[in-house]
């Protein structure tokens, strides 16, 4: 099971949710729910003074596939204003054909869509070791997405904190608490973007 951040008495009967539907990056790996990223980007969201706040709906893990098999009920249950999708590296990991990875994050977003959420879709990169063609079109697969759904496609959630050992776990693949308002700020510009967007609407 997933853990929700909880209830924030600085959010108003008419705050709008931005639900997240992401695997142990967003789920907070190796530390306290409450240090990731989900919950400080509520932080920044009160701070700009925005009537938005994240449901984080992550768990480790997670395969688009999961995402896509449990996103339906979340959406019913929230109705969220905007999905974030921040799922895919484990498929990349375990070798998923990419067929079905692109398949599985353009229903999420389709579904999505449909319910009347904009959605934004998290870069996600793997390690070379599959091969250069089975590591570039992973890499391709969250643009294309978008460009098949009209969905925001953002860069990558670890840019300039997955090379940094400081800032990695010791298993190298999960960022430290010290990462997370990093992960934040890589996400802000391109969910800024679609929350006015939704504010105009």
């Amino acid at each position: 099971m997933f853990a929700l951040i909880g209830h924030n008495a600085a959010w108003s009967t008419e705050s709008r949710t931005v639900l997240v539907v992401g695997d142990s990056i967003s789920a907070a790996y190796g530390m306290d729910l409450h240090q990731g990223w989900v919950a400080l980007l509520n932080d920044r969201l009160m701070d700009n003074g925005l009537e938005y706040r994240a449901i984080n709906a992550s768990i480790s893990g997670d395969t688009s596939a999961g995402g896509l098999n449990r996103l339906a009920p979340l959406l019913q249950e929230y109705q969220p204003e905007l999905v974030i999708i921040e799922l895919g590296g484990n498929d990349g990991l375990r070798g998923y054909p990419i067929d079905q990875l692109r398949a599985n994050l353009q229903q999420m977003t389709e579904l999505s869509i449909a319910q009347g959420a904009q959605v934004l879709l998290l870069q996600m990169e793997i390690p070379p070791n599959l091969g250069p063609r089975y590591t570039r079109l992973f890499r391709e697969s969250f643009a294309w997405v978008a460009d098949q759904t009209g969905a925001r496609w953002a860069p990558f959630i670890l840019e300039g904190i997955a090379v940094d050992n400081v800032l990695m776990q010791s298993d190298g693949i999960h960022p430290t608490a010290a990462a997370q308002p990093l992960i934040v700020d890589n996400v802000w510009p391109s969910l800024a973007a679609l929350l006015e967007r939704s504010d105009e609407q």
